[in-house]
């Protein structure tokens, strides 16, 4: 089956306009294929507001979300894969929706050094109790 969340996400923006409220999506950056100026990622996410008002050439299909919008004057090309969405909501009232962002598999040898690299962070961080029983 496909996906439900690009249904959610079209259905929320609407619904969120209709009610003339300004329709936020929060964007996991760290997804493949998110295309967003650097200067706008905040730890690993993007917050955009996708209001018609703000934004042109706004674009929505079961893939991608696609707008032209401007950061600090200048005009992006602005293309976010559906499955990168981890929320949609109104900025005035704070209704909508937040999904699960589920990042694509990673090949073996990615997985071998990921693993090896978490399993030497999580080492360094370790540290031994220091409580001890008292009879």
């Amino acid at each position: 089956m496909t996906s439900v969340k690009p249904y959610f996400v079209q259905a929320l923006h609407e619904w969120i306009t209709d009610n003339g409220l300004t329709p936020l999506v929060v964007v996991d950056a760290a997804y493949q294929g998110v295309r967003v100026p650097e200067h706008v990622i905040e730890d690993g996410k993007v917050v955009l507001n996708v209001s018609y008002d703000a934004t042109q050439n706004l674009q929505m299909d079961d893939e991608l979300l696609t707008v032209n919008a401007r950061f600090s004057g200048i005009s992006h090309a602005i293309i976010i894969p559906m499955e990168s969405i981890s929320a949609i909501y109104a900025r005035e009232n704070g209704k909508g929706m937040m999904f699960d962002v589920e990042h694509e598999d990673l090949d073996e040898d990615e997985t071998a050094e990921a693993s090896k690299e978490h399993d030497e962070t999580a080492d360094s961080k370790i540290k031994k109790p220091h409580l001890k029983l008292v009879d």
